[in-house]
């Protein structure tokens, strides 16, 4: 089977829970290792956002944006990171 278009996915079934965890505990036994945890990791308490909603003026987010751009992060990023500025 050369490519996927060759397997049938519409007869294939889902691993069932009981056989992710016999796997899960099969490979830790023939690695020696435990498997990291999926997902992201918890944040602290002071590291959680508190999730709110602003009306900012037209020219803000499009600077905001343009600075993100630059840096290649969100803009979002960028108003937290100039609001904790002048929080101090």
């Amino acid at each position: 089977m050369k490519n996927s278009e060759d397997f049938p996915f519409e007869k294939a079934r889902r691993v069932t829970r009981k056989e992710r965890d016999a796997a899960r505990k099969a490979i830790e036994a023939k690695t020696g290792k435990p498997r990291p945890p999926r997902g992201r990791p918890a944040k602290a308490e002071e590291e959680k956002y508190q999730p709110t909603s602003i009306r900012l003026h037209p020219k803000v987010l499009a600077w905001a944006r343009r600075e993100a751009r630059k840096r290649g992060v969100g803009y979002q990023t960028i108003i937290n990171e100039v609001l904790l500025e002048k929080a101090g």
